[in-house]
């Protein structure tokens, strides 16, 4: 009983994480209420879905997707705080929400060495590729998090790429989740077709759009440089 609530739970969370991702994606960004709002049910409902998945893998035991749920969970919450912390610093609230990412990096490299010391180099399933790829990419977000202990405040541009990336990755392992994972389960009838790589695809594109229009564009976000502004007279 317990596992079909949480699985209705886990489902449902999902579900309404990527339809908030949508609007996010789609309402006007920085300022913007409707973004604020739709982005603040996204972490809320993407930290529902991960920690519900989470808590699933004990009946069913899955190393791969525990450490990618509280992966994700990280990432939600390091991209939250990079849109509130204005001021471009990481205190003590980042550094808790880095703590899932390692929890759920020591579960993914734990399954590769059991992966790579196996005689058919799987592990529970899930070959030492699957944990190696995800371990790194996890990683990789845990030192770019440590990494700014030692660096000044992040700039106006970095904080709102740190933002971007962070979301937009853990909205893409979940649409890759639902669309590439769960072909057996949700859509037996396209499975292996390659109109499901579609909204992995887009999700990867708004990535890409949005952190060059951030990192290039003179004019980002609506923003006027400042060498722009005419003087007082």
């Amino acid at each position: 009983m317990l596992f079909l609530a949480l699985l209705i739970l886990h489902i449902s969370a999902g579900a309404t994480a990527l339809g908030t991702a949508l609007v996010a994606m789609a309402s006007r960004k920085q300022g913007g209420a409707l973004h604020a709002r739709a982005g603040s049910w996204f972490v809320w409902t993407m930290s529902l879905m991960a920690l519900s998945g989470a808590v699933l893998t004990a009946w069913e035991p899955d190393p791969l997707t525990l450490g990618v749920a509280l992966w994700t969970l990280s990432l939600v919450h390091t991209a939250r705080l990079a849109a509130r912390q204005r001021d471009g610093r990481l205190d003590g609230q980042a550094l808790v929400a880095v703590l899932p990412a390692l929890a759920g990096l020591a579960v993914l490299m734990h399954g590769a060495a059991r992966a790579l010391t196996a005689p058919d180099g799987s592990y529970l399933g899930t070959a030492a590729a699957g944990y190696l790829g995800f371990g790194s990419l996890t990683a990789l977000s845990v030192i770019f998090d440590v990494s700014l202990l030692w660096r000044a405040p992040l700039k106006p541009r970095a904080r709102i790429s740190r933002h971007l990336w962070r979301m937009t990755t853990a909205c893409f392992l979940a649409v890759t989740s639902l669309f590439l994972g769960q072909q057996d389960d949700v859509f037996p009838f396209m499975q292996g077709s390659p109109l499901l790589l579609i909204p992995s695809l887009l999700t990867l594109g708004f990535l890409l759009y949005w952190s060059l229009r951030v990192r290039l564009a003179r004019n980002w976000l609506g923003h006027r440089p400042a060498s722009s502004a005419k003087d007082p007279k």
